[in-house]
């Protein structure tokens, strides 16, 4: 969960609903600055994480069990394959093949670890199923979404984690360009 902004007088210390130029409350001048709303209590604060030794982080990396997406040197890079809960970051240059390279290792996924939701920022479902059809890589585990806005893309990835009677729980998110 994102942090909200708030607009807070400097001054006088009263919160509002967005910038005004003179505080409604004190009347200063130029004294309304946005903050960080604080975490609620028992709330984590964004970006706050646990600190751990580089061992103990180790241990707890090479005793995860791994996907793996079937193609070997994706496989290798990774370690032996995804670890559940990871994020892994592919960049390149534009037109290298990291959407090609993405959808084969859905496939792959989809073929072993169950549901994939394939989202694209770039491309409308038509163009990545045809893609999907000239590398003979479709299959039912294989979802495809074609949307910019991270948000849609959250909420469809957690209506999947808890599936419905005749959905198969979601193995993997895949965020193309988004």
């Amino acid at each position: 969960k994102k942090a909200a902004p708030r607009w807070v007088c400097q001054a006088c210390g009263m919160v509002t609903s967005g910038w005004f130029g003179k505080c409604p409350s004190c009347d200063a001048w130029n004294s309304i600055e946005s903050e960080l709303a604080p975490p609620s209590p028992g709330e984590r604060p964004v970006g706050a994480s646990s600190v751990v030794a580089s061992t103990d982080a180790q241990t707890q990396v090479d005793s995860q069990p791994r996907r793996p997406c079937g193609m070997n040197e994706v496989d290798r890079v990774l370690g032996g394959g995804l670890v559940p809960g990871s994020v892994v970051l592919l960049g390149g240059p534009p037109g290298i093949g990291k959407s090609t390279l993405l959808l084969q290792a859905s496939v792959g996924l989809a073929r072993r670890a169950g549901v994939v939701l394939y989202a694209s920022g770039e491309e409308s479902i038509a163009q990545v199923a045809s893609r999907c059809a000239r590398l003979a890589a479709s299959h039912k585990n294989l979802l495809l979404m074609a949307e910019q806005r991270i948000e849609e893309v959250l909420a469809q990835a957690s209506d999947r984690i808890k599936p419905g009677p005749n959905q198969s729980p979601l193995g993997a998110v895949i965020v193309d360009s988004v």
